[in-house]
């Protein structure tokens, strides 16, 4: 059964940056729909035995035709993308990396700052619904993009990136405080980012790609 990631934080441990109100709508109403509804689909397609990232690799490939197949890609995708989204943060985050994830930004954007600059853009630029994301290869190359919808990077590039920050630009994720202003809302989002924690998924991406591989 896929369950929703446990929060390390109270849902108003992020204020004044994310409110709330935002927090539990997003996710015991947003997230957690998209969960049950993965678990209804995945038990009638017969996936529920695997891991979602192994179910969203490979499932271009195999739903053409099937009934099921949109909807597996939007709330597998809405399961997969919420729960990197709420593990990232924290009440007392890391403001920058360090290590070999701080090394690999600076020779692939230049400076944290860039790749900063980069993700903020691509968030505010998406049209309508969708995410941005910093996404790493089996070899630990990152690069960055966006999605529309509930797509990912692992869906997309049929398993061979792996996303591991994700900027939810749906407005159901800051509607209720920041209205229109996309833009505010991205700013508090790197105001509570962990970049410990997306250390520890970049780890763990590298090492569930080659197991894809």
């Amino acid at each position: 059964m896929f369950e929703q990631i446990k929060l390390s934080y109270a849902f108003d441990a992020l204020e004044p940056h994310f409110d709330t109100l935002t927090m539990e709508t997003h996710y015991l109403k947003h997230h957690a729909t998209y969960t049950k509804n993965f678990n209804t689909l995945a038990q009638a397609a017969g996936v529920d035995d695997k891991p979602v990232e192994v179910i969203l690799a490979h499932w271009k490939s195999k739903s053409e035709g099937k009934s099921d197949a949109q909807g597996i890609r939007n709330n597998g995708g809405g399961y997969f993308n919420h729960n990197l989204f709420f593990g990232q943060f924290s009440d007392n985050p890391a403001h920058k990396p360090i290590g070999e994830l701080a090394d690999k930004i600076k020779a692939t954007f230049g400076s944290f700052e860039n790749l900063n600059e980069q993700l903020s853009n691509l968030a505010i630029g998406q049209f309508g619904s969708g995410w941005a994301w910093l996404s790493t290869d089996i070899d630990g190359n990152l690069s960055v993009s966006s999605s529309p919808n509930q797509d990912n990077p692992i869906l997309e590039s049929e398993g061979k990136l792996f996303p591991i920050l994700a900027i939810d630009v749906w407005e159901h994720a800051y509607y209720l405080k920041y209205k229109n202003l996309r833009g505010d809302y991205i700013k508090a989002l790197f105001e509570v980012l962990d970049w410990n924690k997306v250390a520890e998924n970049y780890v763990f991406a590298k090492d569930t790609l080659a197991k894809l591989a």
